[in-house]
């Protein structure tokens, strides 16, 4: 196995990780922006009501996106585990 070939596999690793991961950070970033605007506007600074929407909003989001997340999981493994005899050569 060539170098190359190690950091191609690491690359789509990399970008599958990525991929997964995007709608539940995206949703957190966008509730946490949305509980601080809140927050700065009625003067709240409640530890607990930042951490509860997005822990909810990741929540639902697991649960929505899982489907896809798994497709994508084991699309990217078995593409890997197909090629395991090419890498031996």
């Amino acid at each position: 196995m060539s170098p190359d070939t190690v950091v191609e596999i690491g690359r789509r690793a990399i970008e599958t990780m990525l991929l997964v991961s995007a709608p539940m950070l995206g949703l957190s970033l966008v509730v946490g922006l949305l509980v601080g605007v809140f927050q700065a506007m009625t003067q709240i600074n409640e530890t607990t009501l930042a951490f509860a929407p997005k822990i909810l909003a990741v929540f639902v989001c697991v649960l929505l996106f899982f489907p896809w997340m798994l497709s994508t999981l084991v699309s990217f493994m078995t593409s890997i585990l197909i090629s395991i005899p090419d890498y031996a050569r």
